[in-house]
């Protein structure tokens, strides 16, 4: 649908995303999403956001059919892989740029979405946009993740992550060299106090224990395996960053972009490397592993070459 606006006195010199959410009585972000779209007109050309609106311009501005940001989309996500699937559960290997699910301001893919495109009909008592999910990878971290296909299996992996029986382990390349070599780091985390999209080690923040050892040091970076005990938001990036030692590509929290660079890292090097819970009807162990995505292949053999 198209209506056409006409800049009044009161939206005149504004910039067109402040003018088009003033015209609209929408936020500035959501008018930039417009302008970028290509959706606010003058003269039968795209508007600018950040050009200044001249009194008396006539805007024609479209507004796309959105859909429900919750809605489960079938999709086709590149790189999602099926390790292990079971009558009860799937395990996948989720690549890097995808969400568990889907959330509001999310638009790229999901692996609620992807398998849905494979052809899984996952049914649990959690919230449709969340099917079978029991527990989450972060959208800039890859590696193996279970999804329940019941409602048995969701109530008893679910039970299993919150009691952290469940044994997560991860592969990071830190920069530096950890030291100790190996041991614990008893922090706890909550939101930085200053920026909300991250989290920190703070005095008051929720208890949070991780469990690291070197696997093999390169110079500049070390290869470290990490067993979480808890399972906090960003929790091994926040570890690592608050001893000095960021993942490496992970700028978020303070990492050397030339060294990211020199690695052709965009992300954290930080991968998702196995899981072992207890099958939710045998009780018998389970354990899934996954090998490194291309990236992080390319970044370890970087820093093996002595490049770096």
């Amino acid at each position: 649908m198209s209506e056409e606006y006409v800049v009044d006195a009161g939206h005149a010199g504004l910039r067109a995303d402040a003018g088009v959410a003033g015209l609209l009585g929408i936020s500035r972000s959501a008018a930039a999403v417009l302008l970028a779209e290509g959706n606010v007109l003058q003269a039968g050309k795209p508007v600018g956001k950040s050009v200044r609106l001249p009194e008396g311009a006539v805007l024609k501005i479209t507004i796309p059919e959105r859909r429900d940001p919750l809605d489960v989309v079938e999709e086709v996500v590149e790189g999602l892989n099926v390790l292990l699937d079971d009558e009860d559960f799937v395990v996948i290997d989720k690549p890097v740029g995808v969400a568990a699910h889907p959330s509001p301001g999310w638009v790229g893919p999901t692996v609620v979405g992807g398998l849905a495109g494979l052809g899984y009909r996952i049914s649990t008592s959690g919230a449709s946009e969340r099917a079978g999910i029991v527990h989450r990878l972060d959208v800039g971290t890859s590696g193996v993740m279970v999804v329940a296909k019941t409602e048995h299996a969701y109530t008893v992996l679910k039970r299993a992550f919150k009691e952290r029986t469940v044994e997560k382990v991860y592969h990071a390349v830190v920069q530096g060299l950890p030291d100790p070599l190996e041991g614990t780091i008893d922090a706890p985390i909550g939101r930085h106090p200053g920026h909300d999209w991250r989290f920190a080690v703070i005095e008051d923040g929720r208890p949070s224990v991780t469990h690291y050892e070197v696997l093999e040091a390169f110079g500049k970076a070390t290869l470290v395996e990490v067993h979480l005990e808890t399972g906090r938001t960003h929790q091994i990036r926040v570890h690592f960053s608050a001893l000095r030692h960021p993942c490496a590509g992970d700028l978020t929290y303070g990492a050397d972009p030339r060294l990211a660079a020199t690695l052709g890292l965009t992300r954290q090097w930080l991968h998702a490397r196995s899981l072992t819970f207890a099958h939710p009807r045998s009780g018998e162990p389970v354990e899934v592993t996954s090998d490194y995505p291309a990236d992080l292949r390319y970044a370890l053999e970087v820093l093996e070459s002595g490049k770096a």
